[in-house]
């Protein structure tokens, strides 16, 4: 897949295909089916940055979500291949870190999905919010090329605004 095709650059690619058991009754992807993607996709993306799922476990630390903001625009259907690319946009390296992501159909470029999920971490224990382990604070943090395009032009992911060609 070109690298044009996705808002920033280097992102992680969890690759999917949509499998009949996610279709709805209008025979397409269901909502609730992206949702879930997104959780598949970050739990992909945090394993390859050194924070497996045990990881949580060892910590007693989990990155919750606590805002969600999702751009439907396309649909998906039964066998479509697709990517879903995700990068760590923001991070206080103390609490709070945002994830971007985009859902994009390889055979006809198109993107289906953009996405805002903001996190926060929390002590599993009490469910409170608490400062982030330090190898949490060092993985969670924005690539320098996604700072510098974020900077260079900060409307990729605003709510119900498509970026034009």
């Amino acid at each position: 897949m070109s690298t044009s095709t996705w808002d920033l650059p280097d992102p992680f690619i969890h690759r999917l295909r949509a499998r009949p058991a996610d279709l709805d009754a209008y025979n397409h992807v269901n909502n609730a089916v992206y949702v879930r993607w997104l959780d598949e996709c970050a739990w992909a993306h945090s394993t390859a940055l050194g924070l497996p799922p045990e990881s949580t476990v060892t910590t007693r630390r989990g990155m919750a979500v606590w805002r969600t903001q999702l751009n439907y625009l396309a649909s998906a259907y039964e066998g479509d291949e697709l990517e879903l690319g995700t990068w760590i946009v923001s991070s206080d390296r103390k609490l709070r870190c945002d994830r971007r992501f985009q859902l994009v159909r390889p055979a006809d470029g198109r993107t289906l999905l953009r996405a805002l999920l903001h996190y926060v971490c929390i002590d599993l224990d009490s469910g409170r919010p608490r400062r982030m382990p330090e190898e949490y604070s060092r993985a969670y943090g924005p690539l320098d090329t996604v700072v510098a395009a974020l900077a260079a032009d900060p409307t990729p992911f605003q709510p119900g605004v498509e970026p034009q060609a």
